[in-house]
């Protein structure tokens, strides 16, 4: 028989376990990060010197002319800069929203355009492409889409819900998106097969090739924007991830909490739609990457979601433009890595189930 005083000993190791976890999750996420950037900056057509890099940087912040031949300044700047930024936020974005809308509908395998957000973007582009709009107002019809589409579903979920408000969204959701689908479909049909079609399909796929520092600031202020709400709000996740009788009794404002989360989800989704095009798989395959590391609390699973998807849609954007002499489609690179990591949770979530 153990003595009292063995009895006590795992106790602080069984504590300690959590707390290592909760600190070096989002650590491991940092320096991935830091990884994929570097790797941003340095490789491409055009390749540059880490020296050239740092040194490049640091004159800009402390005002110093570079010295640096300007081809060098230009591509990192003007060219690279952008992009990278662009793919952070992207990948950031849609990681946050498919958490959120994982744990607001308590479904592993949801992804943030479950509510049509993707498929309203993509018939507001593939509209502005065929009316021959200019590339921001492409983009405004994109982000306009997105937001339309869902503010859609959810006035169509409220009448249609009954006693599962979560249901409704979800199955109005889905038949929005295959309406959606449908209208995409007869635009690419009408459209120009020579100019016009090309240019629809390069966008459905998904690419940041053409970011220029003009269009950060419709990317970036959405993103953070529905990023600060949805991180504000990460206590009040977990309790919406309970059903809804159960955060009810623990006094939180289900219906104000679902539409705030959706709608700063939708913002986001919306944002990085119109910037990057439809980018598969990021928001289903990260949160899952980011539970592995941290668990499902939302205080710490969130911020490790933006650091991991921020560097993962980053590595997939520097493969896209320099695994092949032609840029990949960043939807084709994603799917490569979703669908056996879908698969893979399929197979786990039928041997343990879906509580």
């Amino acid at each position: 028989m153990c003595s009292p005083g063995a009895a006590e000993v795992p106790a602080p190791q069984a504590k300690f376990a959590p707390e290592r976890r909760a600190w070096a999750g989002p650590l491991l996420a940092g320096v991935l990060l830091l990884l994929a950037l570097a790797l941003a900056f340095l490789f491409g057509r055009f390749p540059v010197q880490p020296a050239d890099v740092l040194q490049l940087l640091w004159d800009k912040l402390t005002g110093q002319p570079s010295g640096l031949p300007p081809a060098v300044e230009s591509v990192v700047l003007q060219v690279r800069g952008p992009r990278v930024l662009a793919a952070v936020a992207v990948g950031a974005a849609l990681s946050v929203a498919g958490a959120a809308f994982q744990g607001l509908f308590r479904n592993p395998l949801v992804s943030p355009d479950i509510l049509g957000a993707s498929a309203g973007a993509a018939l507001g582009a593939v509209l502005g492409i065929f009316l021959s709009f200019g590339i921001f107002g492409i983009q405004a019809a994109a982000f306009g889409g997105g937001l339309l589409a869902v503010a859609l579903v959810y006035a169509l979920g409220g009448s249609l819900r009954g006693s599962d408000p979560l249901l409704g969204l979800l199955l109005t959701g889905i038949v929005i998106g295959a309406l959606l689908g449908a209208a995409i479909g007869l635009v690419k049909y009408l459209a120009d097969p020579y100019e016009q079609l090309p240019a629809m399909t390069f966008w459905l796929l998904g690419s940041l090739s053409g970011t220029a520092p003009d269009d950060l600031l419709p990317l970036l202020g959405p993103v953070a924007v529905g990023t600060a709400v949805l991180l504000l709000l990460r206590w009040r996740l977990n309790v919406m991830s309970l059903p809804d009788e159960e955060a009810r009794a623990l006094g939180a404002p289900t219906t104000a909490l679902r539409l705030a989360i959706v709608a700063a989800a939708t913002l986001v989704t919306a944002a990085s739609v119109a910037a990057a095009g439809i980018v598969g798989w990021v928001g289903l395959v990260v949160p899952h990457l980011a539970r592995l590391l941290v668990g499902p609390s939302f205080p710490r699973l969130l911020p490790t979601t933006a650091l991991l998807g921020g560097g993962f849609l980053l590595f997939i954007d520097t493969l896209a433009r320099t695994v092949a002499p032609v840029e990949v489609p960043l939807g084709i690179l994603t799917a490569v890595v979703g669908t056996p990591f879908f698969i893979a949770l399929l197979r786990s979530q039928q041997r343990k189930g879906w509580a």
